[in-house]
């Protein structure tokens, strides 16, 4: 009678252990911007997919936006534990990630630094300096440009002359709008441009070249400044020990679909690129194009402004520029760098 207690005692041990092994695993999660715009619905594409392959593994509950957890605050949110999973730019955490301008001087996208094992360098830096797991760089290669309410003018060289430009600027860009254009930016969020531009409180901003018509800046800017500069920097990050606490199968699905969805946006996003900047210039945009030397000037300044920023914060650190050159290198061309 006491063998067949303990043959029931273990077998029921052995159905709860393997009940909470087959147990679906959950991850929460907050984006950076509003979820109206291009660069969330991206993000929530990848969860769709995540928890459609996912489904009894593992799935990710969107919380919300900024207006959940401010856009500032969501790295940190997710260092600490308070949520899983951000969507987020590198931008809004350089200060403990300055090798975050590797993404932003790239000349090329996540399918090409993902080959090449830009990435995951990039993720053991993450995990060491943040102890955040960096699952991937979503929506690559999209580049950014200038654009103006009034017609940009030039100097007697052919640079860009932006003497009393009120130029609205971002973590991404400020060093070159500073070291390169001489001016000193006006820093705001991305959800106080419209009002900004509206008042005249800045009459220039950077953006991308996707989304502007989500925000409908285009009603207040009519120029656009070329060539482009820069490559976004956005990608999930995720809680180290939330990421240790998923099952493998779990792991597996989250990063190659991950994996996935770096290369689906990289080229679905130059396409939309496309299309979107020619829709501006049907609708009345102008574009204002630096010409020959003036625009390697231009382009060579926006490179040298991200990696002089990167070095100089990366020997802040006690690593000193440990990874500088294989970071430069695994992220650039080699045919373009």
């Amino acid at each position: 009678m006491k063998k067949q207690i303990r043959f029931i005692a273990a077998g029921a041990s052995l159905l709860c252990a393997m009940g909470a092994m087959a147990e679906e695993q959950e991850l929460k999660a907050v984006h950076a911007f509003p979820s109206s715009l291009i660069y969330s619905q991206s993000f929530l594409d990848f969860v769709d997919k995540v928890n459609e392959q996912g489904e009894g593994v593992i799935q990710i509950r969107v919380l919300g936006g900024p207006e959940v957890i401010g856009l500032p605050q969501q790295p940190d949110s997710v260092r600490n534990g308070v949520v899983d999973m951000a969507y987020t730019a590198a931008s809004f955490y350089s200060g403990k990630i300055p090798e975050r301008d590797a993404l932003i001087s790239s000349n090329t996208n996540a399918v090409y630094a993902r080959e090449s094992g830009g990435i995951d360098l990039f993720n053991e830096i993450h995990q060491q300096k943040m102890g955040v797991y960096y699952l991937g760089w979503f929506d690559s290669g999209v580049n950014y440009n200038l654009y103006t309410i009034n017609e940009p003018k030039l100097n007697d060289e052919g640079d860009l002359d932006m003497s009393g430009v009120r130029l609205r600027s971002n973590p991404v860009y400020d060093a070159f709008f500073t070291d390169y254009l001489k001016v000193q930016p006006i820093s705001l969020p991305t959800t106080d441009v419209y009002s900004a531009l509206e008042r005249n409180v800045v009459d220039a901003t950077g953006w991308t070249q996707i989304g502007m018509s989500d925000l409908n800046w285009d009603k207040f800017l009519n120029y656009r400044i070329d060539p482009a500069f820069y490559s976004t920097d956005m990608g999930v990050i995720v809680n180290l020990d939330s990421w240790n606490e998923l099952s493998d199968e779990a792991q597996e699905i989250l990063q190659r679909v991950a994996i996935e969805h770096e290369r689906y946006s990289a080229e679905s996003f130059a396409e939309v690129a496309a299309e979107q900047q020619a829709a501006l210039e049907e609708n009345g945009m102008s574009p204002f194009e630096l010409e020959g030397e003036a625009a390697t000037r231009y382009l060579d300044a926006a490179k040298e402004a991200s990696l002089n920023r990167m070095r100089a914060r990366m020997e802040q650190h006690p690593d000193g520029l440990t990874n500088y050159d294989e970071l430069v290198e695994k992220f650039n061309k080699p045919d373009t760098k």
